[in-house]
């Protein structure tokens, strides 16, 4: 996903301005207030992934004064920043290794195993170690863990890049082009004021309205953290500033701390309901596909079984929430009114925005019908980025910077093609059968089973900060698990699909988006906390008692 993106968007750097304390009685105040305006109509566009062609006047965000002139005659001369330290931080460094080279040489060696495999698990979960705690970025410590499997001779050079090739890591590569296309035309943002304007006169019905919004364009924007920093994350801080709701004051109980914490727990739905709604759904197909579990017509099919609970889940979290974190502020007049003024500024649809309108419905028809004609998902999205460089609405300096997408390519088929190797070479059919052995000496039936490794599964994402690294690292070994105490494998499957979108609300880690919300500043750390949980509680509830009851209808087991 692109956490990497939403992080870097949200530190703005600017260098400091420096008064003499001869000019700043006669010029500090002046000075100040211009800079900051402008630092912060800045820090307001900060997150789209490209700067509009036309900024918004400054009065059309802020709408009340923000900050107080300062005596800058007291301010202090600036300090140089320390630099940061260069290479891998030691103590994480340490542990990442010691955990591959315990497994490696202290811990004896299952007979059914061989030492190339024993070997190649080692390394993985050195690897994972270091997804989890961040010597190194996610993508150069994949590099090493690929580097250290072919040193060690425990993959050819061949093998360990194989997954490179792969069809469904290309897809997400693509994907990430698609979205910044929606951010760069300004779709995305027009979507998204035209529910404003239609459903914001109260606050529930505002929530509601981005609720919606995000959920149309999910399909074509496969991310979920561009999602969040390119298009709603602006959106809901224009409205919340213009009503004086303001980040890291009491204020921002007025709107703001209620907007972001809806449109944060509603994020796992949208991502849920559709395939290409986010970058882990097809990963998790991908790796159930080694397993054996293939899905005929995924995108239809996916659609098909998330439907009725995803649907369920998005008309109740916004209520749910006003129930449990309600706003100040209970009517929004002015906010239909503001969401008028903006789509007048941005003016007609453009050429661009028409182009990117049916470029989408060719790769999203392409994905729905294209098994009947031969044309496969990856083809489809190709043809469309195909189509966008043609008629520049992207053009390839736009791909060449979209760094998360390269970073995913690299650290996704690094992870693909060790869990491949891992399931050839019988590693993840022997955990699996004895954690299954182990299930069935408790007597469990499958449902049993199912509920366990679940709830197993959603809640161990407490110790990591990617979903996509989550999936990366335990969604083979908890579906072949699944597999393994008889659950029904398209069932397990979708299930751990599923669940890896709803987990992405539980803490301000969890996720990018999670942490494009809270970075905000409006919503406090012990609330995302507990609200987290809670909702993540209910989201099970919905997803187990309505897409149970569904699944059965459908089939599924």
């Amino acid at each position: 996903m692109m956490e990497s993106l939403a992080l870097h968007s949200l530190s703005i750097s600017t260098k400091p301005t420096i008064f003499s304390p001869s000019t700043a009685k006669t010029t500090a105040f002046s000075l100040f207030t211009t800079k900051t305006a402008f630092l912060y109509h800045r820090r307001l566009h900060s997150l789209s992934l490209s700067s509009p062609p036309n900024p918004k006047p400054f009065s059309f965000y802020i709408t009340k004064p923000l900050l107080k002139p300062i005596n800058s005659a007291a301010t202090p001369a600036a300090v140089p920043a320390k630099p940061p330290s260069k290479g891998a931080k030691p103590i994480p460094l340490i542990i990442s290794i010691s955990v591959g080279l315990i497994l490696r040489f202290a811990i004896p060696k299952p007979p059914e195993l061989s030492p190339q495999s024993w070997q190649l698990l080692a390394i993985f979960l050195s690897t994972i170690s270091g997804l989890v705690l961040s010597p190194l970025p996610v993508g150069a410590w994949a590099f090493l863990g690929v580097t250290a499997s072919i040193v060690t001779k425990t993959l050819p050079f061949s093998t360990a890049f194989n997954a490179f090739t792969n069809e469904v890591i290309w897809l997400i590569v693509i994907s990430f082009f698609f979205a910044r296309g929606f951010v760069k035309t300004g779709l995305g943002d027009r979507i998204a004021t035209y529910f404003v304007k239609l459903l914001g006169k109260s606050t529930l019905g505002l929530s509601y309205g981005l609720t919606f919004s995000e959920a149309l364009v999910a399909p074509a924007m496969p991310s979920t953290t561009a999602r969040a920093g390119g298009i709603f994350l602006p959106i809901i801080k224009s409205l919340s500033l213009s009503s004086g709701s303001l980040p890291g004051e009491e204020s921002r109980k007025k709107l703001g701390c209620y907007l972001m914490m809806t449109q944060l727990q509603s994020a796992g739905n949208s991502s849920a309901l559709f395939l290409t709604a986010a970058a882990q759904n097809l990963l998790c197909l991908k790796l159930a596909e080694e397993l054996g579990v293939k899905i005929a017509s995924p995108w239809v099919f996916w659609f098909k079984t998330a439907c009725l609970p995803a649907a369920v889940a998005l008309l109740l979290t916004p209520l749910i929430l006003y129930k449990l974190y309600p706003p100040e502020l209970k009517d929004t007049p002015d906010a239909p009114t503001l969401a008028s003024e903006k789509l007048k500024s941005m003016g007609p649809v453009t050429r661009n925005e028409w182009v990117m309108v049916g470029t989408m419905l060719l790769a999203v028809s392409l994905w729905v019908f294209g098994q009947r004609i031969g044309v496969s998902s990856v083809v489809a999205a190709m043809l469309g980025l195909s189509v966008l460089l043609l008629l520049g609405v992207l053009d390839w300096n736009d791909c060449l910077n979209e760094k998360s997408a390269w970073d995913t390519l690299a650290w996704f088929a690094v992870l693909v093609g060790m869990a491949g190797q891992l399931t050839h070479l019988g590693i993840v059919s022997w955990m699996s059968g004895c954690v299954a052995n182990g299930l069935k000496a408790m007597n469990l039936s499958w449902p049993a089973a199912f509920g366990i490794l679940q709830a197993s599964y959603f809640f161990v994402h407490y110790l990591f900060a990617s979903q996509t690294g989550h999936v990366g690292a335990l969604y083979s070994a908890f579906l072949a698990m699944n597999l393994a105490s008889g659950v029904p494998g398209v069932l397990a499957a979708l299930a751990l699909a599923y669940n890896t979108n709803l987990f992405g609300a539980l803490t301000h880690y969890s996720s990018g988006q999670a942490a494009v919300y809270y970075g905000a500043g409006y919503i406090d750390l012990p609330d995302v906390f507990k609200l987290g949980f809670v909702m993540a509680v209910i989201n099970v509830i919905i997803w187990t008692v309505v897409g149970g009851f569904w699944w059965k209808i459908l089939g599924l087991y």
